[in-house]
Parts: C-alpha cells; structure tokens; sequence
C-alpha cells in the first residue's frame, strides 16, 4: 500500500487510522530518514490508541512502553528507537527482544541498527520525505501484518 502525505495533518491522520488497526503482538518496523516523520507518525498512533500523556522519541532511553487499552483489552506499546544503538548486541544486552513475546506492539524506529537480532516485522512503513509532504509505503510480511493492512481505513492509500 502506498500513499502520499500532503502534510503532517495526513501523517497524523495515517496514525490514528493505523491506531484503529493495531492488533496485539505486532511488530512494526519504521524506515526512513532523519524528520521524515517516524515520531510523528507514532506520537499521532499512541494518542488515537488512547494514550493521554506525552509522548516522546526515545532517542536516548532507546525504548518508551505505554499501556493503551485496543478492543477492551490492556495492551503495551513498546516505541523504540535504535539511532543511538553502537551495535546489535546492544539491542540483545538491554533485554528488548524479550518484548517481543506476542502480546505487545513493538514499534521500532531505525531497525537497521539491530539488523540480525531483531525480530522480523510484521508491518514495515516507509517514509520518505516528497516535496513539502512524505510519500509512505506500508508492507506486511506475515499473516499479523496482513490482518492489520486488512482493518487500515485510510482514504489516501492508493
């Protein structure tokens, strides 16, 4: 699925309409340069999933869980961010693919920087910076990542 994202009111729009969409125990990949809109895209999913709080880029923590609550059920989302990270191992020795288990959605921002240990995606996004907006691309690779392309409603996927 790909779309163009005149603004970041499209970027935030794709967020709240992939928050809808979530399903436990996904694991989304986001790709993409510096600013071309993975934080937003996240911060804009978080609070349509019911987060009121802030919400923020660990770019130095490296990991920020929330509770949220999808279909009447509490459900922690992990948003991570592995621009800092030095080495894979790093990923294994902080205990993160321990989050991966199946019941938390994990969103990782620069997988790259884990590539090898890190779990496979089940949604990949790519964002890609296109004149004053972003072209984005949404892939699954599993039948999870599939369910939640299946449930997204959003009007400018072309």
């Amino acid at each position: 699925m790909k779309a163009h994202l005149r603004d970041e009111s499209h970027t935030h729009a794709l967020g709240v309409s992939l928050a809808r969409a979530l399903l436990p125990g996904l694991s989304i990949h986001l790709h993409g340069d510096l600013g071309a809109g993975k934080t937003a895209l996240t911060r804009a999913l978080l609070h349509a999933a019911g987060h009121a709080g802030t919400v923020k880029s660990p770019t130095y923590t490296l990991s920020e869980p929330y509770r949220v609550t999808l279909d009447g059920q509490p459900v922690n989302v992990i948003h991570y961010d592995l621009y800092r990270m030095g080495s894979p191992e790093e990923f294994l020795d902080a205990g993160f693919r321990e989050d991966f288990d199946g019941h938390n959605i994990c969103i990782v921002e620069w997988p790259e920087k884990a590539e090898g240990v890190l779990p496979p995606p089940d949604l990949s996004v790519t964002l890609g910076v296109a004149g004053d907006g972003r072209d984005v691309e949404l892939q699954a690779f599993s039948a999870l990542g599939l369910s939640c392309l299946q449930r997204l409603h959003f009007p400018q996927i072309l």
